[in-house]
């Protein structure tokens, strides 16, 4: 019998080239010849251009060009939207307003663009942007995300008659009734503040434009290369056949890196073909936090209707969604928040009213865990509330309110990101909870563990909270598959790879089905001459969507395989079996032949291809879902606090995940980890602090806090899986999962830490100086 790889936990087949410095970065790309771009940003968050000279940047020597908005005539302008504008969707107010090549006649947030240099080395190019001199007209600002709405806020847009971007009403069943007849209502204010993606490797282009062949070729750190290949060729007057964009190895994307991002991805290309030579563009780390995009900032006033029971009866919360200066996005992250405001409990009655709401900051896109993390820290704490006003325990108060399994497929009866119909495919969601609880010790914790340490004076809180997540959206992606001549199995698919371990997951699904080792099969992602379509790396796709693509297209070509096998072994299909490299008779095992002998055969160098039939044993599949599976999971955390420094030390932390089937679990868990780092940067640390005029204040790791090995604790990871039914792999994701509960998590744990001052901890992240001025607040208060 072939043996099983899909479930096995095996090492990471790329990471052999990565840990001997043989993977290809894009910066690692080195072009003779090269120029190197650097864009002049605004200092201002909102102001007027008066004039930008540039003459004494053109004169430096080694500079070889300089553009503004003015330079660049009729190709200056806004760069497409990235996702579909609501149009389907009733009574939603929605106004698209993208970002633009350079900034012309005014700025709009700190770090927009306003000129681009190209020079023959980074030096010169960055000492250019200091000879460029901008007239700037300060104008007011609208930073504060509610007052931005005010009748008398400065408009970031002055063709719209307000600030607001968006609005969308969503409502299930009747919460006002459920309201009423409720024995308790809670009501509180939720903030959510801003967040940066802070990947390893920041964003970076290199674009070399070849004029005989007429071809653009760009490697670019996206996790989308197939709709950026698109979007430029449009931009540029190319066809699609003209331009190849390479994914190579990229250091961590989360969000920012997904689609086409103005102005660089457009602008490095464009100086490659306007000065006929390569450019590049690497971001460096203070570019990064005023040139890419952040996520989070959301406003929630929201109440939760409950029996004295613990039944939910109703969840209702009007919330303001921070999208910045421009909304490239839509709806996609207020959606998914929308979507996840009732977790994984069943609500009757729901009523969400939505404003997205443009500011004078950057731009917000999705950062790992895309609105979702909010839609489950509201729908965690308004429980963790009304079960402390009920005196129900945490647990129980979810075990009344969950999903039950036999309620699967669920419709929440509003719409999700894709404004599609919300169905949750199935989950478990008992089973997940408990299994925490049994991991962390939960009632021996609480009953025991606790009170002794309190006696101490110590302050050690315990956390247990659920999440769901909405992942493998569409449309779709592909995959081919080859048998080469020399027996070597190649793989193909338009994703890219950012650390997911999709050279081993992928290469697993691959060898189940053709009977080889997953060490022997190529794969290669992210480079659109090798593969044509597809969408990119984002919610969780990978293994749901590209993985069921790529197993398609692998049982089609076992099924070649067989059929010629069986032709040449004059045995009937049944009776063959695949393993090793190899087609044999079940019965007679050295009755056999090789892939490679098989695929010499099925290309022949004489003769007809066999009607109806084509050469090869390869084949091309796609696969596009029904609609969105659903992962699920419960975590559970012990913290300690000193109520003296506010320093917070996590004790112990447990991940249960169900994402389905696992490809690997090791990869699951290395996903979890990264997710969890993440989530704890977003509870404590990590937050970016805006001033009254729209300037960045911690755009530097000495001021931005990210979670270090110190903060991070050891994860104990424990697994469920439910297959999803909408899948042939039955697969979930779990790229976002790590991340989406930790906040709701953490806030719950310290709450439960600093018992004796009667704290409710409802915004997040927290930081040790926040949580200083709110305690100093209850003591003012008593």
């Amino acid at each position: 019998m072939a043996t099983k790889y899909v479930g096995k936990r095996m090492t990471r087949t790329e990471d052999p080239r990565l840990l001997t410095g043989q993977a290809l970065y894009v910066d690692d790309v080195q072009i003779p010849g090269m120029l190197y771009a650097a864009f002049l940003r605004s200092d201002y968050a909102h102001a007027r251009l008066r004039s930008v000279d540039v003459s004494a940047a053109r004169q430096r020597p080694g500079v070889v060009a300089v553009y503004t908005a003015e330079d660049l005539g009729d190709f200056w302008g806004h760069g497409p939207p990235l996702v579909p504008a609501p149009d389907s969707v009733e009574g939603v107010v929605f106004h698209s307003r993208t970002q633009v090549f350079l900034a012309k006649d005014k700025v709009r947030y700190v770090g927009e663009a306003i000129a681009v240099v190209y020079a023959e080395s980074r030096y010169i190019a960055e000492d250019a942007l200091e000879d460029i001199v901008v007239d700037y007209e300060p104008l007011d600002v609208a930073v504060d995300l509610e007052k931005a709405l005010e009748p008398d806020a400065p408009l970031v847009h002055e063709d719209l008659e307000s600030n607001l971007a968006s609005h969308l009403v969503q409502d299930k069943g009747d919460y006002a009734a459920a309201r009423a007849e409720a024995d308790l209502v809670i009501k509180r204010r939720i903030v959510i503040d801003r967040c940066a993606a802070a990947a390893m490797e920041n964003r970076g282009l290199v674009a070399q434009w070849d004029a005989k062949s007429q071809h653009l070729t760009m490697w670019d750190t996206t996790q989308a290369p197939i709709p950026v290949r698109n979007g430029l060729a449009g931009i540029l007057g190319l066809s699609e056949a003209q331009v190849r964009v390479i994914a190579p190895f990229v250091g961590g994307g989360f969000g920012p890196k997904i689609m086409m991002f103005l102005p660089e991805e457009v602008l490095v290309p464009w100086g490659a073909m306007r000065l006929n030579r390569p450019v590049k563009w690497i971001e460096d780390r203070r570019e990064n936090f005023f040139a890419t995009t952040q996520e989070r900032g959301q406003i929630h006033d929201a109440e939760i209707a409950v029996s004295k029971e613990g039944r939910i009866l109703g969840i209702s919360h009007a919330f303001l969604h921070d999208t910045g200066a421009y909304n490239p996005y839509g709806l996609t992250i207020p959606l998914n928040t929308q979507s996840h405001s009732m977790g994984a409990y069943d609500v009757p009655n729901y009523h969400s009213d939505l404003k997205v709401v443009f500011t004078n900051k950057m731009i917000v896109t999705p950062v790992r865990g895309a609105g979702r993390p909010q839609g489950i820290f509201l729908a965690e704490r308004l429980l963790d509330l009304a079960a402390e006003e009920l005196g129900i325990d945490r647990i129980e108060i979810r075990k009344r309110n969950f999903i039950l399994p036999e309620k699967f497929p669920y419709n929440h009866q509003i719409i999700d990101q894709a404004f599609a119909p919300l169905v949750f495919d199935s989950g478990e969601y008992l089973a997940t909870l408990e299994k925490a609880a049994e991991m962390i010790g939960y009632e021996e914790f609480v009953k025991e563990e606790q009170p002794r340490l309190r006696a101490q004076g110590r302050h050690v809180g315990i956390g247990i909270v659920t999440f769901v997540e909405t992942t493998g959206v569409g449309p779709y992606e592909g995959s081919r598959v080859t048998v080469e001549a020399t027996g070597k199995i190649s793989v193909a698919t338009g994703v890219g790879t950012q650390g997911q371990g999709h050279f081993t997951s992928f290469a697993q699904i691959v060898a189940d089905q053709l009977g080889v080792s997953p060490r022997g099969v190529r794969m290669v992602t992210g480079d659109t001459s090798e593969f044509h379509w597809g969408t990119g790396t984002f919610a969780s796709r990978g293994s749901v969507v590209a993985a069921n693509a790529i197993h398609a297209a692998a049982v089609n070509v076992r099924g070649k395989i067989l059929k010629l096998a069986s032709k040449v072994l004059e045995t009937p299909v049944e009776e063959l079996e695949l393993a090793d490299g190899v087609v044999r008779v079940a019965d007679i095992p050295r009755q056999a032949i090789s892939l490679a002998e098989l695929a010499a055969l099925a290309n022949p160098l004489r003769g007809a291809v066999e009607p109806g039939t084509e050469p090869g044993l390869e084949s091309t599949d796609y696969y596009g879902p029904q609609y969105g599976a659903t992962a699920s999971g419960s975590h559970a955390m012990i913290l300690e606090v000193d109520p003296e420094t506010m320093m917070v030390d996590i004790k112990r932390y447990v991940a249960v995940e169900d994402c389905g089937t696992m490809l690997n679990p090791l990869i699951v868990e290395g996903q979890v980890h990264g997710g969890v780092a993440l989530g704890i940067g977003n509870s404590y640390y990590e937050q970016l602090i805006y001033d009254e005029n729209g300037q960045l204040l911690n755009a530097s790791f000495a001021d931005y806090l990210v979670p270090t090995a110190s903060e991070v604790p050891r994860m104990e990871v424990g697994h469920e899986q439910t297959r999803s039914p909408l899948n042939e792999l039955g697969s979930k994701g779990a790229g976002e999962a790590g991340t989406i509960p930790v906040p709701a998590l953490f806030a719950q744990a310290l709450q439960d830490a600093l018992y004796d001052y009667s704290l409710e901890i409802l915004e997040a992240p927290m930081s040790p100086n926040k949580l200083f001025e709110l305690m100093r607040g209850k003591e003012a208060e008593a």
